[in-house]
C-alpha cells in the first residue's frame, strides 16, 4: 500500500508540473515498416490503432523508428497537431524508413534541424562499417513557445545486423552530440531502436555524456521491448531513452492491450516524462 501510494504521489507530481508547462513526454516507437508479408499485422490492419495509441499517451515528442513515407503520411494526415523533421535514410529525400520526430506544433517550434547518416561519410547519403542498411539519426532543437526554453531531440535505429557498425554508430552520435549541442543547458534527447541490451558495451562513450531514463526513472519497468508479434519472451530490451539536463519522473513500457488491439507494432512503444 505504501508502494502504491507513493506512485501515485509522484503521478500526482508530474501532473502538477505539466499545469505549470515545465514537463515534456517523450515516446520512441518502432512502427514497423510497412511490410506486405506481415499477414494479419500489415500496417493497413493497426495504423489506427497506432493513432489511438499517440492520442491517448500525448507525447509532446514521438519519435518514430521504421517509418515509410506513406506510414508517415498516415499518421501526420491523422494527428492534425503534430508536424516533423526528418529524411528518408535511402535517398536524403522520402526513400526508404524514416527515423522523424513528429513534435506538438502548438507547443514547439523547431529552431534548427538536421540529419546524418551513420558510416564513415555521415554527411552524404551512405551505408556504414558492416552494416546491412542505411542507417540515419534525425535531430532538432526546438523552441518551446510556452515556456521560453528550448529542448535537443535526436532520433536513431542501429544496424541490426552489423557489430561493428553499431559500435561506431554510438561513438558517431556521442560525438555528434557534443559537437550539435550549443545550448549547455537545454535538455537533450536521444531515443531509438538500438538493437542492443543497455549494458552492451558499445554504450560506454554515451553514457558517460547521457543517462538513461529507464533507469533513473522513480516510477519505472523493466519489460521488454521487442515482442517479436508475440512470438519474443519479454526480457528483450533494445528500445532506449537517453536524457541529460532533465529530470525522468516516468518511465513505461506500453504493452498494455488498450489501444483497441494487442500488438500495434513488433515493437513496444516507451514513453518518457521529464522535468526539465
Amino acid at each position: 500500500m505504501k508502494k502504491l501510494l507513493a506512485i501515485l504521489l509522484l503521478f500526482a507530481c508530474a501532473i502538477a508540473t505539466n499545469a505549470q508547462n515545465d514537463t515534456v513526454t517523450v515516446i520512441s516507437f518502432n512502427i514497423r515498416y510497412n511490410n506486405p508479408d506481415d499477414g494479419d499485422n500489415i500496417w493497413e490492419n493497426r495504423r489506427d490503432n497506432a493513432v489511438i495509441m499517440v492520442n491517448m499517451e500525448n507525447p509532446d515528442f514521438l519519435c518514430v523508428q521504421e517509418a515509410y513515407y506513406v506510414q508517415l503520411s498516415y499518421l501526420l494526415n491523422s494527428l492534425q497537431k503534430y508536424s516533423y523533421i526528418g529524411l528518408g535514410r535511402d535517398d536524403g529525400k522520402q526513400g526508404g524508413e524514416h527515423m522523424a520526430i513528429l513534435y506538438r506544433k502548438d507547443r514547439f517550434e523547431v529552431v534548427e534541424h538536421g540529419d546524418f547518416w551513420l558510416s564513415e561519410t555521415p554527411d552524404v547519403c551512405s551505408r556504414g562499417w558492416d552494416a546491412v542498411c542505411h542507417r540515419i539519426v534525425t535531430w532538432g532543437y526546438f523552441l518551446d513557445k510556452q515556456t521560453g526554453k528550448h529542448v535537443y531531440c535526436f532520433n536513431t535505429h542501429l544496424d541490426h545486423v552489423g557489430e561493428v557498425a553499431r559500435r561506431e554508430s554510438v561513438k558517431l552520435i556521442t560525438q555528434r552530440i557534443k559537437e550539435i549541442v550549443k545550448d549547455k543547458k537545454a535538455p537533450v534527447f536521444l531515443t531509438g531502436d538500438f538493437n542492443s541490451d543497455i549494458n552492451s558495451e558499445i554504450f560506454d562513450p554515451l553514457k558517460k555524456v547521457m543517462k538513461q531514463a529507464r533507469k533513473d526513472a522513480p516510477v519505472t519497468d523493466n519489460k521488454g521491448t521487442f515482442n517479436g508479434w508475440g512470438s519474443a519472451p519479454n526480457n528483450i530490451v533494445i528500445d532506449h531513452i537517453f536524457y541529460k539536463n532533465a529530470k525522468p519522473m516516468v518511465f513505461k513500457t506500453l504493452n498494455e492491450n488498450k489501444y483497441g488491439r494487442a500488438l500495434i507494432s513488433d515493437h513496444y512503444p516507451i514513453k518518457g516524462v521529464f522535468v526539465y
